[in-house]
């Protein structure tokens, strides 16, 4: 498991990374931000993290988890963001589908968390 976690961090770390180095090609009119697909995913890990701070609050997720769980919910949002400025603040479908599966993943783990 800590091999997983150091992974998750240093992916999290390059992501960021390249999206700070990326300079204003980022830039996004509010309409890109909250175009459906992207709105949708960012609803999802929205709800996540509450699920997260909600667990951690209640005792049935310890901080170490929580602090995982969170690193996870941000490399995914990295991820629908570099993927998103990539195609000019929108989405593939290709892409849309990868960042469900990994949200779904992520949430099964949140459910496991809180329920062991």
């Amino acid at each position: 498991m800590k091999s997983y976690q150091i992974i998750t961090s240093i992916c999290a770390g390059i992501t960021l990374g390249c999206l700070l180095t990326a300079g204003p090609g980022f830039a996004e009119s509010e309409w890109q931000k909250t175009h459906s697909g992207r709105a949708h995913i960012n609803h999802r890990l929205k709800h996540q993290e509450h699920r997260i701070d909600s667990g951690e609050k209640h005792g049935k997720i310890s901080s170490s988890e929580a602090a995982q769980l969170h690193a996870e919910d941000q490399s995914i949002h990295n991820q629908e963001m570099q993927d998103a400025a990539e195609h000019h603040g929108h989405l593939t479908g290709s892409e849309r589908k990868e960042l469900n599966h990994e949200e779904n993943v992520e949430s099964h783990q949140i459910h496991e968390d809180r329920h062991n």
